[in-house]
């Protein structure tokens, strides 16, 4: 079963890995970098305080605390699991492309990218109050973008990344639900005359 399971990862990896030309391969390296990110992180903190007003503060601590806990977990894990990089990995060697010879350390279960990304976005969904579709289409799209381009790099199988999907859900979730009995989540966007 588990051999199964791992040659389906790797021939999905393959695969996406396998689509590669010039024009994704700069696009899909910069938008896994986490500078490159800024803009939206900066357009997330403008929407807390649209909708929380002072209380907003408390959530810059508490997405710190997030961010590092899905980094330090993912990392515990990479540290136990032992599961080669598919950009590491000798078996592979000659099958895959690298971008700008871009790998990174030599574990990859589970992605730390696919955890940060996914925690802030379920964090982010259950501290939104209803409404704010666009915002939540961008989420989605930028946890997707995220891990398909993690895949594309060689730095991830599509299994590293729902394993960092799982651990961004679990502690974005806990640390929501957390702020959430300091700070009462809006029932509806606040009136544009506010």
């Amino acid at each position: 079963m588990l051999e199964t399971l791992s040659n389906i990862d790797t021939k999905l990896f393959l695969l996406i890995n396998g689509q590669h030309n010039s024009f994704f391969d700069f696009i899909l390296f910069w938008v896994s970098d986490r500078f490159i990110w800024i803009p939206f992180y900066g357009l997330l903190l403008f929407i807390l305080f649209k909708n929380y007003g002072k209380k907003a503060i408390w959530f810059l601590p508490v997405v710190a605390l997030l961010i590092a806990g899905c980094d330090q977990f993912s990392g515990l894990i990479k540290n136990s699991v032992l599961r080669f990089r598919p950009c590491h990995e000798p078996s592979l060697n000659g099958m895959i492309h690298l971008v700008y010879d871009y790998c990174g350390g030599n574990y990859g279960f589970v992605s730390s990218h696919a955890a940060n990304s996914f925690g802030l976005a379920t964090f982010m969904m259950m501290m939104l109050p209803k409404g704010n579709k666009n915002i939540r289409i961008a989420l989605v799209v930028y946890v997707i973008l995220i891990a398909y381009s993690r895949i594309y790099l060689a730095a991830h199988y599509p299994l590293d990344i729902l394993g960092g999907w799982v651990v961004g859900f679990i502690l974005g979730f806990t640390f929501a639900k957390l702020l959430q009995q300091k700070i009462t989540v809006p029932n509806s966007l606040p009136s544009k005359h506010e």
